[in-house]
């Protein structure tokens, strides 16, 4: 019970946090904050998302039965790193580069996922009745659907008509601030799973521990 008390602090914390971390452009620049693809705003959610690619893939070293369901995880999180990291990648490699990169990670994890196709359902249900799935079904509706739909540019300019022009960045700050609270429910996600995992190992170290002991004792 307190565990969970502890979790749901944690969680409030940071979204509080998260919350004032997005408002500093907002304080810093005024009128003149834009939220940009250069902003702290977008730096954070590659952050976040490359954060959950490296808790997802420890989770997938940790938990053999897990390991479908974290690989694919950290699949998906690499490739939206990727996306996110388009503008750097058409700069500094060449242009169409994280298309490039996503269709490897994407061919390399439908391999590797046909490969161990017979243990896909059971890791699948088994993740399905864990903290980390609701996490992971919020976030990716938030980040995918609901921040997409509410960056709409011909909703705000029905809503602020000819000023849209001048306060585009009211725009940017909803679909920025909430594309970001998705990525903080993945990285949530990605967390509550690496326990689990943990839990799961240490669990599985006592029981193999108390059959060592019968077996001696006998």
């Amino acid at each position: 019970m307190l565990y969970l008390l502890f979790r749901f602090v944690f969680y409030v914390l940071f979204t509080f946090t998260l919350a004032h971390i997005i408002s500093l452009e907002g304080f810093s620049l005024g009128i003149e904050s834009q939220y940009s693809e250069y902003s702290l705003t977008e730096n954070l959610q590659t952050t976040f998302i490359l954060s959950s690619a490296l808790l997802f893939w420890l989770a997938a070293q940790i938990n053999k039965q897990l390991k479908p369901v974290s690989i694919g995880l950290f699949a998906l999180m690499l490739m939206m790193f990727i996306r996110e990291s388009d503008i750097y990648l058409d700069k500094f490699v060449f242009d169409g580069a994280w298309q490039t990169l996503v269709s490897i990670v994407l061919l390399s994890t439908a391999w590797y996922l046909w490969r161990v196709r017979t243990s896909i359902n059971s890791a699948v249900v088994s993740y399905s009745h864990s903290m980390s799935n609701g996490f992971l079904m919020c976030g990716l509706v938030v980040t995918l659907v609901f921040s997409r739909l509410m960056g709409r540019g011909v909703f705000w300019q029905s809503v602020m008509g000819e000023q849209y022009v001048y306060f585009r960045s009211v725009k940017n700050i909803v679909e920025e601030s909430t594309e970001l609270l998705g990525y903080s429910l993945i990285l949530f996600a990605a967390l509550e799973l690496l326990i689990l995992c943990v839990l799961r190992l240490k669990k599985g170290q006592s029981q193999t521990l108390k059959i060592r002991e019968i077996s001696l004792a006998n």
